[in-house]
């Protein structure tokens, strides 16, 4: 792999969606427009969709969304009554979730938590009613010959940090009493180039991105999740307006049921999942296949947990919640587990459909 494949590879996810943990989250969404816009009852789409909503992702077109492919191909959508909702590509600029939100843009989106709480606590009112990603994605990848393997390995070792995850980097480094001081942290681009040369030791990185194509570009590797010590967060959340929940209860209970069971099918088939990806709804991307499919088996792992096996895909327990709780405060946001999560959605439609819970 070249340079330049190389470099096309890791900048296309160039770490947008879940790094305002490096603030000013909040300030970037122009939110005082853009409440105004929503407490004005503007219907611009996505306001009061009940059918053919508008749902906003939090990245390309890529894997990362198989289970609304699924629910779309199977017709799931269609049948809980929600129409055919429209997908729309984001990871640019302008296409935040909390901004298509606020702005009356977009129904329902695909976020994450530390994207949504500075948000909040500007006054926006959004809420998380599901979770599809039980871990996040981030990790630190390093080589297979000097792996490092908990953050406790990376001191005194030189940590690749991008210039946007310095805070979700210093979270983790506090999450596990350490400082900054503790390791050698040298800025870098995307191009993880400097740990195939060893010039660093570690690298900021997403477990289902980085960490596979290295090793389909010849280079073993290694890596931990920051999930796994001591910061939680969830990822991948289905976030919508307060006023959704109020007034179109059953709609969006009828979309997340349709939502769910398209996640039991992609996490089911991960060479389908990726052939959905590659051929249909990413088809302009020029995704690989095979690699595609890699992180979809990948990515189930961050979904499927003993909670989610247990519980059924979207939920998340009081344990949970309470984790994500500290992660946040940890990372400068402190708020009240009812000001961002509200589980009760998913947990009537279990209740009402048991029939959905599968074997994982």
């Amino acid at each position: 792999m070249t340079n330049s494949s190389r470099r096309t590879a890791f900048d296309r996810r160039s770490f947008l969606r879940y790094t305002m943990l490096a603030g000013g989250a909040a300030g970037t969404l122009g939110l005082t427009g853009a409440l105004a816009a929503c407490s004005s009852g503007s219907d611009d789409s996505g306001g009061a969709a009940t059918t053919n909503p508008k749902v906003q992702l939090s990245w390309q077109k890529n894997i990362e969304f198989a289970g609304e492919y699924w629910a779309l191909e199977k017709g799931y959508y269609e049948a809980a009554g929600v129409g055919t909702p429209e997908l729309l590509t984001g990871g640019g600029a302008g296409t935040g979730v909390e901004t298509g939100l606020t702005s009356n843009k977009v129904w329902i989106g695909m976020t994450a938590p530390q994207l949504t709480a500075p948000v909040i606590l500007q006054g926006a009112k959004l809420m998380t009613v599901g979770a599809t990603y039980q871990k996040n994605p981030f990790c630190i990848v390093s080589s297979a010959e000097s792996p490092i393997s908990s953050p406790e390995e990376m001191k005194g070792k030189k940590i690749g940090v991008q210039a946007s995850n310095e805070n979700v980097f210093k979270a983790l480094l506090t999450a596990n009493g350490m400082t900054e001081s503790d390791v050698q942290k040298i800025t870098v681009q995307y191009d993880p180039t400097p740990l195939t040369t060893g010039d660093v030791d570690g690298w900021v990185s997403y477990v289902t991105n980085e960490p596979i194509t290295l090793a389909a570009a010849g280079f073993p590797n290694s890596n931990f999740l920051f999930a796994d010590f001591n910061l939680p967060l969830v990822a991948e959340t289905l976030v919508v307006r307060q006023e959704t929940i109020d007034n179109e209860r059953d709609q969006l209970k009828a979309f997340i049921k349709a939502d769910i069971q398209g996640w039991y099918d992609a996490i089911a088939d991960p060479a389908g999942s990726a052939n959905l990806a590659v051929t249909k709804y990413g088809k302009d991307l020029g995704l690989d296949e095979a690699e595609q499919t890699k992180e979809a088996t990948a990515q189930n792992a961050l979904i499927v947990s003993a909670d989610t096996k247990a519980n059924g895909i979207l939920t998340m327990t009081d344990e949970l919640i309470a984790e994500n709780m500290i992660a946040l405060e940890k990372a400068g946001y402190t708020l009240k587990p009812e000001q961002i999560f509200d589980m009760s959605l998913v947990d009537e439609i279990y209740a009402e459909n048991p029939e959905l819970k599968r074997p994982i």
